[in-house]
């Protein structure tokens, strides 16, 4: 288990009022999110939400024959499983964890009494909600227009956002699953990120080098979500 992070590292829990706070605390949970894990299943009843402050967690859709495509990604900024508090309670979409670290997790009964009870949850959890569905629209426009080398750019620097660090533990065939590419194109396009100079990849680890360069070969998508992000919530220093 990974050296765990204080709440407030994540940036929705960091941005609720004192008295919020202080009801939440004690029912969070602290939990290690090992690569791989699943969260929830296609159309599963979900009982916790999960607030990431180290792992990134990726939530895919599933086709009938077994493949999945991501359709968003969420760490230290968000929250998994919106649906409890929307009021679905299940999804058609499963959520895995695509890159270890640790979260904390509250149960469903909390997250819906503490929606209905406060203005302050419920204003934070639906702006979050706005930019989680902004990120997912854009991700089906970058995947159906842009090549895939901005795909990947784009994929980098988000997944990025969502670290407290500047370096993704990643492989190329995972990569490739949350893209729903060819391995082999992941791997084309990482060497010539790696050529440019723009980021190191060895043993599925990914450091960027030169993230203005990587911001400016990604497509427009990537500013347009976190564009969006910054918009809807609180700019917040994490603990």
């Amino acid at each position: 288990m990974t050296e765990p992070a204080h709440p407030r590292q994540n940036h929705l829990l960091s941005c609720l009022p004192d008295a919020e706070w202080q009801r939440w605390l004690p029912q969070l949970e602290l939990v290690d999110l090992p690569l791989g894990k699943v969260l929830y299943e296609s159309g599963a009843p979900l009982t916790y939400v999960h607030f990431p402050t180290s792992a990134i967690v990726s939530l895919l859709y599933v086709l009938e024959n077994g493949s999945s495509a991501e359709i968003a990604v969420v760490g230290l900024e968000g929250v998994v499983g919106i649906s409890i508090f929307m009021g679905g309670g299940t999804t058609p979409n499963r959520s895995v964890v695509q890159s270890a670290g640790m979260g904390y997790r509250l149960r469903a009964a909390v997250i819906k009494e503490e929606f209905e009870r406060s203005s302050a949850v419920l204003h934070l959890m639906l702006r979050y909600t706005q930019a989680l569905i902004t990120q997912m629209s854009q991700t089906a426009v970058c995947n159906r227009y842009h090549s895939l080398d901005q795909q990947l750019c784009r994929w980098l620097l988000l997944s990025l956002d969502r670290l407290p660090g500047n370096e993704l533990v990643m492989t190329q065939e995972l990569i490739a699953n949350m893209l729903g590419v060819r391995r082999e194109g992941v791997t084309e396009a990482a060497l010539k990120l790696q050529a440019a100079g723009l980021i190191r990849y060895a043993r599925g680890h990914i450091s960027v080098l030169d993230r203005p360069k990587l911001e400016g070969r990604t497509c427009e998508c990537y500013q347009v979500v976190k564009k969006e992000y910054d918009r809807l919530l609180p700019d917040i220093t994490a603990i």
